[in-house]
């Protein structure tokens, strides 16, 4: 099994795990809700303004992602939608689509846990925001807590595929996977 070990890079502050268990939280919601485990949470000036999980599926709406979500009741909370000086804490690195989201929202900072390296739009697969077109400035700090983040992912995606009689071992004698 591959661990994703957390880095550290510049920036990192003594509340980032704080934060991003508050992220893990709102991805356990999702996973009791059977939506792929991925939270967040926005913080400004060292309150938290907004929450979010993965609710695809329950609203029938592809763009209800974490992200989104957190963004929108974020900015419903400061009745603005210029989120200027907050930092998003996410536990998978946002796609393109959030990372969009993101610069538009005008978010400062971005802390995530695990890197997605089938969609990340903050440097794993694309980057979105750095030396974006809208010239904002935005600081990426990805690792925090990132075994949990992927370990909470990879404990959903199993059940998953029990749920569907898939035990995820294709080609494989069953006697050959004990």
């Amino acid at each position: 099994m591959d661990e994703v070990k957390d880095i550290s890079l510049e920036n990192v502050s003594a509340d980032d795990e704080r934060y991003m268990r508050m992220a893990l939280r709102e991805a356990e919601k999702a996973f009791d809700e059977g939506e792929i485990p991925i939270g967040c949470v926005v913080v400004k000036d060292g309150v938290v303004i907004g929450r979010g999980h993965n609710q695809v599926e329950m609203l029938k709406d592809s763009t209800a992602h974490a992200e989104i979500l957190a963004i929108g009741t974020a900015s419903a909370k400061i009745e603005n939608w210029r989120l200027d000086g907050a930092t998003l804490y996410v536990t998978l690195e946002p796609c393109p689509m959030c990372a969009g989201a993101i610069l538009n929202g005008r978010l400062t900072r971005v802390v995530y846990g695990s890197p997605d390296t089938r969609f990340g739009g903050c440097g794993t697969t694309v980057d979105v925001i750095t030396g974006n077109a809208l010239k904002r400035e935005v600081r990426v700090t990805g690792g925090i807590l990132a075994d949990e983040c992927l370990g909470l992912l990879k404990a959903f995606f199993q059940k998953m595929r029990l749920e569907k009689g898939d035990s995820g071992n294709k080609g494989v004698e069953p006697s050959a996977q004990l």
